[in-house]
């Protein structure tokens, strides 16, 4: 890539679902990652039985986490929640390293379906006014990070104003989920892209001039990679046919692509009847008490797959002083 105008290879039309794809356009100056979900959006969605736009938002959500996610250089955590005054009250897309994906939502089921029965049940509808929230969780011995983006009823807007704000680099976002129907059925599936602009810091000895050159490059590079990004439609990025690889030589083959090596990411709920049994073991004997049901049990049920798991009294209290 001499001129930086030569593609290195030939794109790969076929990458498989459930992946997430590195790639830079140098002479652009722009790195970027596409996200192709489908097992892990449709296993998320399904085991809630969601409703049609609330899936959609859920979907969303895990195709954003998954593009940062995928980022960590370590094994821990990120943890991404739309927090709104709407009728999605609540949604969570938890990504640990390297690649295990939940996610689940909440939501006032009443509301929801009068705006459904209206026609209304829009993103802007659905999530009203709130935050967006990521947790960045490195492990016991490290300090949690925390950024937080004002979110106007778009998770996408509210992504780029967090890179924007809190990172304070150029920032492109666009998410896209929707169902695809095969010969085994309808499935859902997900689609993310996103491209930042880095430019190459200047050299020391730059004059003022020379500085002034840089800074119009660079705006004419960045504007010039949003217009190439603004023609991506939404069945680009659903669509199982187009690979990320080939998606992203079809926005910026004439400035050269570097696609690196995909990351997988899977579903993975990650919860265990040890785990909930030392939550439940948290509460004070008073509380655990009013748990106990009609047959003896006490049951607590996994927000993120929706696994019920029974305990007896005497299991709680023998963890207890």
């Amino acid at each position: 890539m001499a001129d930086g105008k030569e593609q290195t290879r030939a794109a790969r039309a076929e990458m498989g679902d459930d992946i997430v794809l590195p790639f830079t356009v140098d002479a652009l100056d722009i790195r970027g990652r596409i996200a192709h979900l489908g097992s892990v959006v449709d296993t998320s969605v399904r085991q809630h039985d969601l409703p049609e736009p609330v899936a959609r938002l859920l979907a969303e959500m895990l195709a954003l986490t998954a593009l940062l996610g995928t980022t960590l250089k370590f094994q821990g955590k990120l943890i991404a929640q739309a927090q709104t005054d709407g009728p999605v009250r609540l949604l969570v897309a938890d990504f640990a390293a390297p690649g295990s994906m939940r996610g689940l939502a909440r939501f006032d089921e009443d509301q929801v379906r009068a705006l459904m029965e209206r026609g209304e049940a829009t993103s802007e509808n659905l999530l009203g006014s709130g935050q967006l929230v990521f947790t960045l969780d490195q492990g016991p011995h490290m300090r949690r990070y925390q950024g937080v983006a004002q979110l106007q009823g778009s998770l996408q807007r509210a992504a780029e104003e967090y890179f924007a704000t809190s990172e304070q680099i150029p920032t492109r976002v666009r998410l896209a989920a929707g169902t695809l129907t095969d010969e085994k059925g309808e499935h859902w599936r997900a689609g993310a892209m996103m491209i930042q602009h880095m430019p190459p810091p200047a050299g020391d000895a730059a004059t003022d001039e020379e500085r002034e050159k840089k800074r119009e490059a660079d705006a004419d590079n960045w504007a010039t990679a949003e217009a190439l990004f603004d023609t991506l439609e939404d069945q680009e990025l659903l669509d199982p046919s187009i690979s990320p690889e080939r998606l992203a030589y079809r926005l910026f083959h004439e400035y050269g692509v570097r696609a690196f090596e995909p990351v997988k990411v899977e579903w993975d709920c990650r919860c265990s009847r040890e785990m909930l049994l030392e939550v439940l073991r948290r509460f004070s004997p008073e509380e655990r008490a009013r748990m106990v049901e009609e047959d003896g049990k006490i049951r607590a049920t996994c927000e993120f797959c929706a696994t019920t798991y029974e305990f007896t009294p005497e299991e709680l209290n023998a963890g207890t002083a």
